[in-house]
């Protein structure tokens, strides 16, 4: 009886998936699968705005790291899962996206923008539990993907590098973000 009661403990901690990390409520798993490959949970940070929280995101990446470049420059697939904790209108997602966008992208910024623009009308207005997931797959781009939008894909790498910059990047949308997304909290 005992070992037929282990058993099942045992099957039941299988079959819920093991959560790393929590941020403002918001669980995040140790893992996320994409083409087939198992991405780990990088770290998770929370997006304030003044004193309102906004999002939490996680960062999930083939080969973790605590620095920002490594893991931009990387060609390997990462993702950014943003789990949103209050109504946000599609122009103050872009906006703040863009501005951070445009800071890391620098003298790139002209060649990159109808790209920003197509990734822009991927993005929709969300509501408090909404989640916007961006993810980059070499040789495929950078999908949008949320519960309202359609999915789009951005082509290139370069442009994946200045979007993941928003978040990890030299110039930040959040310092507190993305020391959070790095592992550094």
């Amino acid at each position: 009886m005992k070992a037929t009661l282990s058993a099942v403990a045992l099957s039941l901690m299988l079959a819920v998936p093991a959560f790393a990390k929590e941020v403002a409520g918001v669980k995040y798993p140790e893992t996320a699968t994409v083409e087939g490959k198992e991405l780990k949970l990088n770290g998770v940070g929370l997006r304030k705005k003044v004193v309102f929280k906004v999002y939490t995101a996680g960062l999930y990446v083939e080969n973790p790291s605590q620095d920002g470049a490594k893991l931009i420059s990387a060609d390997e697939i990462k993702r950014v899962r943003m789990y949103m904790l209050r109504d946000l209108d599609k122009k103050t997602i872009t906006d703040a996206i863009g501005d951070a966008f445009k800071k890391n992208a620098g003298s790139k910024m002209a060649e990159l923008q109808p790209r920003l623009d197509t990734f822009n009308s991927g993005v929709t207005d969300v509501k408090k539990g909404d989640e916007l997931i961006l993810t980059y797959v070499p040789g495929q781009g950078t999908r949008v993907q949320s519960k309202s939008g359609k999915e789009i894909t951005v082509e290139g790498k370069d442009f994946a590098d200045a979007l993941f910059s928003v978040f990890v990047g030299k110039n930040p949308v959040d310092g507190g973000l993305k020391d959070g997304m790095l592992g550094k909290d």
